[in-house]
């Protein structure tokens, strides 16, 4: 990918929700400010989730045990770039349709009004 390229696709980004996961499981959910050449990624109103620790085992017995993450409000983020495992850019079904359209208008050299 082209530099240009590269840059436009960022500001394509810019104030979408993302989720951000990092080394230690950790998940961040928010709304996509900036990056650096660090690969940093700044992100506003922004949830935290972590899972929770492992629960102890009970002797004798298997039982299946669900366990959900915890979350708390963070607000302004600065994720290291190190400790970025994936991206993820959260779409809605209406958003996706939106462009679905678009792109099938541009295959048949149309344009969607």
């Amino acid at each position: 990918m082209e530099k240009s390229q590269a840059e436009d696709y960022l500001t394509s980004l810019l104030n979408k929700t993302l989720r951000v996961t990092t080394t230690d499981t950790r998940m961040f959910l928010g709304q996509f400010k900036c990056t650096d050449s660090d690969r940093n990624i700044i992100l506003s109103q922004t949830f935290e989730y972590r899972l929770p620790a492992p629960p102890k085992q009970i002797a004798g017995g298997e039982e299946k045990v669900t366990m959900d993450m915890t979350s708390r409000y963070m607000g302004l983020v600065v994720v290291p770039g190190e400790y970025v495992e994936r991206i993820e850019v959260e779409e809605f079904e209406s958003q996706m349709k939106g462009k679905m359209g678009v792109a099938m208008a541009g295959e048949k050299g149309e344009e969607e009004v």
